[in-house]
């Protein structure tokens, strides 16, 4: 099953776009995606080829996140949230252990953004989430940015708590990629409740870094943003 999925991705190759991916998502030497490859397939085109095969084991799946082609690991997420998606409750428990277990091949942006909330921040809905605070303190830039876009699924219910408590814990994070989620699922809580999102800020804005805080404003008024900007 892996060779054809191989395959499939393989015929959607398209080089150009694969060289603009390389520079896009910064594989150079010393860069965040170091010595990732891209064959330039699109998103919806990788939905397309994961729902052929939405059947497959855990193994392979496993196997194709392993793969140092980008498309094969995002690939492989798309099959396993859509397994989680329609799982009982103790397949979703394995599906939840397989991504952290697995958590060192969900290295780019993309890889965390498309899953993290799916998987491990719908999981812990009803859970205790303290391994959240675990990956948050991590040294692993992908780690914390997990622990972060997981609290994703919890604004969606109207649950900010955790994402305000990641969000101060990462304040002094020195990676422009967390400062870009941080200020981006603070925006998140606003569109649900800005006075919440308000507080927040008061208290902390003028330690957050730059980057940070621009996200976190982007949808407050031109005058809303003078003032935090100008402080």
């Amino acid at each position: 099953m892996i060779s054809r999925i191989k395959e499939d991705l393989l015929k959607l190759k398209n080089p150009e776009k694969a060289e603009i991916l390389s520079v896009f998502f910064k594989t150079g030497k010393g860069q965040y995606g170091e010595g990732d490859i891209f064959l330039g397939v699109n998103v919806p085109e990788q939905r397309k080829v994961a729902k052929r095969y939405l059947n497959a084991a855990l193994k392979d799946i496993q196997r194709l996140l392993s793969s140092k082609v980008h498309e094969h690991r995002l690939t492989a997420l798309l099959i396993l949230i859509s397994k989680y998606q329609t799982a009982d409750a103790a397949l979703k428990k394995r599906v939840f252990d397989f991504y952290l277990k697995n958590k060192k091949y969900i290295n780019n942006w993309d890889l965390v953004d498309i899953s993290a909330g799916h998987i491990i921040g719908d999981y812990l809905l009803d859970k205790n989430r303290a391994i959240l605070y675990r990956l948050a303190g991590s040294k692993q830039l992908w780690e914390r940015r997990i622990a972060i876009m997981a609290t994703f699924r919890f604004i969606k219910e109207d649950q900010f708590e955790d994402t305000l408590k990641i969000s101060k814990a990462l304040l002094k994070d020195e990676h422009d990629l967390i400062h870009k989620a941080v200020g981006w699922m603070l925006r998140e809580v606003g569109k649900r409740n800005k006075g919440i999102e308000e507080m927040f800020m008061q208290e902390y804005y003028k330690k957050m870094p730059r980057t940070m805080l621009r996200y976190a404003i982007e949808r407050f008024s031109e005058a809303e943003k003078r003032f935090y900007l100008n402080k």
